[in-house]
């Protein structure tokens, strides 16, 4: 089946955070900047991580038909629900889940929210490796426990893990968990098996519960091998809880259902306590049929998708070469988010953020979102037709030049 992804559908009327509102300051607001009405100076959104393709085809007539039977009432997972996510786990990944094994939640971001409530007490530490994903930092806070970066390094164009100073603040009895962001969202980092290896051994040595999120698993790019962290022992498994959805993977995240996959009971049932607690329960009834649709049925749709991606990101890599060489693009392993360097083009944040998003009319994530050490990057969206992004970047070429 040909998928055409350079068409672009008319996000706005549908509530689209990522078309239809813009943080100005602390503020979320709803916008009209991103309308075609404003021409040249439209504003065009590459910055939460959402697609701007339709998802599968047989998601969308999945959906359809559950529409049309006109009753929305409480939903559970089924065998069907329970055999496609396994299914795709044994598939893609080797990784033989068991049924009971797996909890649904509204999203990876609420689960990890709920796994610090069940896990750490407020006062204790939660490890992150920054530049990360923005929302780990405002869960550790908001549930009373204290941040540990153990950031990453940015050496010769790649981002590595520091393990000597993972050793050293694990070390900290304080410290509970540890997040581990696999793919790495914003750095596009797939580790390696090698690295998961230290990483989990660093943090079984040091009694440090692993919180894999792996969101991004199934988007991985220019011949990177992503390895699921449970995959490597069973010692790693026991010692694990593993975030997965297949919301970036299939552009899904409004349907708001995950998989958290917890091999040890002894982890899982303290969290379906807490899922008990704080009244979470069954599913969304058009998230379950999506899933199902996706994971038996996506395959061809996810290949296509991902060829369209990556070569977006060549496009990037050389479009910016050619005509703002100070940018450097790091190597895109993982998720659909390129990570850029913007430091040698010598303007503050705020100063950038201004240019980008006011001269350019470009909307991106800025590396600051992300802690101290994305300072100077930017985060872009590839997710996109081919024609935006050549907009986006030529408008920022332009803005810059001047």
């Amino acid at each position: 089946m040909n998928y055409n992804f350079d068409i672009l559908p008319n996000r706005r009327g549908t509530g689209s955070v990522k078309w239809e509102f813009i943080f100005e300051g602390d503020l979320f607001t709803q916008t009209d900047r991103t309308d075609e009405k404003y021409g040249d100076e439209q504003l065009l959104p590459l910055w939460v991580a959402d697609m701007d393709f339709r998802s599968p085809p047989a998601v969308i007539e999945a959906l359809t038909e559950r529409a049309k039977h006109g009753i929305f009432g409480y939903t559970a997972a089924t065998d069907s629900y329970y055999t496609a996510v396994t299914n795709w786990m044994q598939r893609r990944y080797n990784w033989r889940v068991e049924r009971e094994w797996i909890l649904q939640t509204p999203g990876v971001v609420p689960a990890i929210s709920l796994l610090i409530q069940t896990f750490v007490t407020p006062g204790e530490k939660v490890l992150i490796q920054r530049p990360v994903y923005y929302p780990f930092m405002n869960a550790i806070k908001n549930n009373g426990a204290e941040i540990v970066s153990n950031s990453l390094r940015y050496e010769n164009g790649r981002y590595r893990m520091d393990f000597d100073d993972l050793a050293a603040k694990t070390a900290d009895p304080a410290v509970k968990l540890a997040i581990l962001c696999s793919p790495h969202n914003p750095v596009s980092r797939v580790w390696t098996r090698e690295e998961l290896v230290r990483f989990g051994e660093i943090c079984l040595q040091n009694n440090v519960l692993v919180i894999s999120d792996e969101i991004h698993c199934d988007l991985i790019f220019n011949s990177a091998e992503f390895t699921a962290f449970a995959t490597i022992s069973d010692e790693f498994a026991q010692n694990s809880v593993i975030c997965t959805a297949p919301s970036k993977t299939f552009n899904l995240a409004g349907l708001k259902t995950s998989n958290i996959i917890i091999p040890n009971p002894a982890l899982r049932a303290p969290f379906a306590a807490r899922l008990e607690a704080t009244g979470i329960h069954g599913l969304n009834c058009f998230g379950a049929v999506a899933i199902q649709a996706a994971y038996n049925e996506g395959e061809e749709w996810l290949a296509a998708m991902l060829a369209y991606v990556e070569a977006n990101y060549h496009f990037m890599v050389d479009y910016l070469a050619e005509y703002l060489p100070q940018v450097t693009v790091v190597p895109l392993e993982g998720t659909y988010l390129a990570w850029c360097d913007f430091r040698s083009v010598g303007l503050s944040p705020a100063k950038r953020k201004k240019l980008i998003m006011e001269k350019a009319n470009v909307y991106l994530d800025e590396g600051e979102m992300f802690g101290p050490e994305g300072e100077g990057f930017e985060r872009i969206n590839l997710a996109c037709p081919r024609s935006i992004l050549a907009e986006a970047l030529e408008r920022i070429c332009m803005a810059m030049k001047e």
